[in-house]
């Protein structure tokens, strides 16, 4: 992770700070219950709250610790000990340091999340405010690239709207799966440790209890996890291309905001490059790549091992802090997006109607003539097009395998036809209004 693609909000959850503020409420929380059960002196659980829950742990002092004792947890108790006093003795008792890497992961995790889902809910509300805009700015619908039929701006718009819903769901659902508690001992057995210790630290953290925790808090949830917020940095590509595409200057339906003062190129002045989205694209790759380790950290040896652990210091940070730059700036691009209608016209129009063919080809076919016979006359008219050679409603008129009235057939060439459903498409994206 590098400030330059992160916000502030994000960075701070992974903070030094924040995590060993964590793993002292994990450690608080846990002798709290403890004491309860009579497992340790209730005056010592009161003791480390009063002594620890206002301390400034120091991340130089820790790694200073951890250089003797090649232990993160270990020299982070110490730390706590030297602020605690003699009551910190008291910590940790039955646990096993993955209750606390894990749980504190779990926490960091479902933060991160939170921050994903607002980044969502700019996003669709950007998404709801253009579509609703240009719900009817005709424009021209491609596929490989090339004039297809017509559709509005709006409708491509909404159709991401969908897509960033599911987004949220799968944000939502991936929350749900990753937001557990393991306070379960060396093997998960609690043998040393009463599981009602857990329940006590999973509500006090705002965690569900793994109902199997081995060591460790299976895998296959980080997996899911990771995986997840791989789809969702793909759905914001989808769009950014989407973006750049319609950015280039042969097209140039739709632009990146441009500010006052901006430079586009340091050779050449005249240029206005589609750098947002670009980067978007980029991002979106360095979300991804956290999937195919986050799926290989699955399956760890026996009860447990820690290949998993230098991977996720590394995925964690990083895929959640893009992905919420990326949401951000997605939204921001997207609130401000210069929308050309008049370009949208032009380029709907460059071929001269070939994009009614296939209304004309359904028409025949509804007048009698054979499908095949009426696909062969309306692409023989339509290549003629191609090459420069005429205008396609001239063609058609005159050839005497489009049988169909001239007035019928320059009806065929009525842009609304394609735009008739839009309301309905909307309703069901966005509801009644």
């Amino acid at each position: 992770m590098i400030t330059r693609y992160s916000r502030p909000d994000a960075v701070a959850i992974w903070s030094q700070e924040t995590k060993y503020k964590i793993w002292f409420e994990i450690e608080a929380h846990a002798a709290t219950k403890m004491a309860e059960l009579g497992v340790i002196p209730k005056e010592s659980a009161e003791a480390i709250w009063a002594n620890g829950k206002d301390a400034t742990f120091d991340a130089d002092r820790i790694d200073e610790i951890e250089r003797t004792t090649k232990h993160d947890v270990i020299a982070f108790l110490t730390h706590v000990a030297e602020i605690v006093g003699e009551e910190a003795r008291f910590l940790h008792q039955g646990m096993t340091s993955s209750d606390v890497l894990d749980t504190c992961f779990a926490v960091q995790l479902a933060r991160s999340t939170d921050l994903l889902l607002g980044g969502v809910d700019r996003v669709l509300a950007a998404l709801e405010t253009r579509a609703k805009e240009h719900k009817y700015t005709p424009t021209v619908g491609r596929s490989h690239g090339i004039h297809a039929e017509p559709v509005t701006f709006g409708l491509k718009l909404a159709g991401y709207h969908a897509e960033f819903q599911r987004a949220k769901r799968r944000l939502i659902t991936a929350r749900e799966e990753i937001a557990t508690c393991a306070i379960s001992g060396a093997v998960g057995t609690f043998a040393n440790v009463d599981p009602a210790v857990e329940q006590y630290v999973a509500d006090q953290m705002g965690l569900a209890v793994e109902p199997v925790s081995t060591q460790v808090i299976p895998r296959d949830r980080h997996a899911a996890y990771f995986a997840a917020l791989g789809v969702v940095a793909s759905s914001v590509e989808r769009l950014a291309v989407e973006i750049r595409h319609l950015q280039r200057t042969e097209v140039l339906e739709a632009e990146e905001f441009f500010d006052k003062g901006q430079k586009g190129s340091s050779a050449m002045p005249h240029k206005r490059n589609p750098i947002l989205t670009e980067n978007l694209t980029g991002l979106a790759r360095l979300v991804r790549s956290a999937v195919t380790p986050a799926m290989e950290n699955v399956a760890l040896w026996h009860e447990r091992d820690i290949s998993h652990s230098s991977v996720e210091r590394g995925i964690g940070p990083d895929a959640t802090i893009h992905l919420d730059f990326a949401l951000h700036r997605l939204a921001g691009v997207i609130e401000r997006l210069n929308v050309y209608p008049e370009n949208m016209q032009k380029n709907l129009d460059r071929l001269g109607g070939l994009v009614f063919s296939q209304r004309v080809m359904l028409a025949l076919t509804q007048a009698g003539v054979s499908r095949e016979d009426a696909y062969a006359a309306v692409q023989e008219n339509a290549m003629k097009v191609w090459r420069g050679e005429g205008v396609f409603i001239d063609f058609l008129k005159a050839d005497a395998r489009v049988t169909l009235p001239h007035d019928q057939l320059e009806a065929l060439f009525d842009l609304g036809y394609h735009t008739k459903n839009v309301d309905v498409i909307f309703e069901r994206v966005f509801g009644k209004n």
